[in-house]
């Protein structure tokens, strides 16, 4: 379908060709002198000692949970109001996920107290996911992580470029996770990174990142190797040249465009107030500074949530749901039946939750024509 506003879109231009070209010219194609300048920069920008570029955000995700010793037998809590991706990496490992419920209507993160309620004698983690790039409540998760000595993971797939309390999200943990995806605030199409402060941490992954290999590629065919050992299980989740190449075009814009997006999302927020009280809107005074990554909203609660993203696609207007939670899916639902976790919250919100349009080429005036269409959606 040609959208006449899609959900999203990517900000490329001749930038991004360039350095496509640039690769394509050089001959290497596989991890090489551009990763490690986009894992350099990345770090930099992240103010963090550690940067490794992945294959996507859910191999970071992975490579935490490896890295981190979760196995069979083990517990670790995590949101059911985010991607599958996110407990999926759990259970990779073998670990079980434990679903944690979120804050409030306003505030769609984990919350603190009931991450604290789920803690057992098996618990072995927690991952956060800052829901829209808006920041969890890292202070008190850190308290708690502190209190029963459990790590935490930070799942910042929307969070690239978020801070809280003058840090970067994915620099409060042990680890942060981010996703280049397509539709995320900077895209190189796939791709990943993880990030870290702690050095032993780092070594891990990188053994991990590239089949627990002790040298690369790169490293001989610049002659400072010319065999390797394998010391550990590791996977190939690497991330390739021309993906970095895009990365280091795309973070260079990545202040200017989530400046935009902030933009977008004050305007639609002052729309939606005057026109449209009856919505919900999410992280409303919400602490730090937000990436925007989504613009989500909550329908009144006796609205037909069908019926009204089906009016919105008769006006041209993509909207999505952001998530149905992972408990509900039936590959969870199957694979453990003795869990039947209570999330009243969790359920409540995302039986009335719709993602609006927001990316930074978006017009102020397709706001206006958007929260037009919601409010006659509503009347409907």
């Amino acid at each position: 379908m040609a959208w006449r506003i899609p959900l999203s879109d990517i900000e490329f231009g001749p930038e991004e060709e360039q350095a496509v070209l640039d690769v394509v010219h050089s001959r290497w194609l596989t991890m090489g002198a551009a990763t490690q300048e986009f894992e350099k920069e990345y770090s930099a920008y992240l103010q963090c000692k550690h940067a490794l570029a992945v294959a996507n955000g859910t191999a970071a995700l992975h490579l935490a949970c490896l890295a981190l010793g979760f196995g069979p037998g083990d517990e670790v809590i995590v949101p059911s109001l985010t991607f599958v991706a996110t407990a999926n990496a759990i259970r990779y490992t073998g670990a079980t996920p434990v679903f944690a419920d979120i804050t409030s209507q306003n505030d769609l993160n984990i919350s603190p107290q009931s991450i604290e309620e789920r803690i057992t004698d098996r618990t072995r983690g927690i991952i956060v996911v800052h829901y829209g790039g808006y920041a969890c409540d890292m202070q008190r998760i850190k308290s708690i992580g502190d209190k029963y000595q459990l790590p935490i993971i930070e799942d910042a797939a929307h969070g690239i470029g978020s801070e809280y309390e003058g840090r970067m999200l994915g620099t409060w943990g042990e680890t942060g996770c981010f996703s280049f995806f397509s539709n995320k605030n900077m895209t190189t199409g796939e791709g990943g990174m993880l990030v870290t402060n702690d050095d032993d941490l780092a070594a891990k992954l990188r053994l991990l990142r590239s089949h627990g290999m002790t040298s690369l590629t790169w490293d001989r065919h610049k002659g400072h190797a010319w065999s390797y050992d394998v010391v550990a299980l590791g996977y190939n989740y690497r991330l390739d040249e021309i993906r970095a190449s895009l990365g280091l075009v795309q973070l260079g814009k990545l202040g200017v465009n989530n400046e935009k997006r902030r933009q977008l999302t004050r305007h639609y927020r002052d729309l939606l107030r005057e026109s449209a009280p009856e919505i919900g809107i999410p992280f409303d005074d919400h602490p730090g500074v937000s990436a925007a990554h989504i613009m989500p909203i909550l329908l009144p609660s006796r609205t037909n949530r069908f019926e009204f993203m089906e009016h919105m696609k008769s006006q041209g207007i993509q909207t999505s749901i952001h998530y149905p939670p992972i408990h509900t899916f039936t590959a969870y639902k199957n694979w453990n039946k003795t869990d039947k976790p209570s999330l009243p919250v969790t359920e409540e919100a995302a039986s009335r939750e719709v993602t609006l349009p927001l990316y930074p080429s978006l017009a102020m005036d397709d706001v206006s024509y958007i929260v037009d269409q919601i409010q006659a959606g509503l009347e409907k």
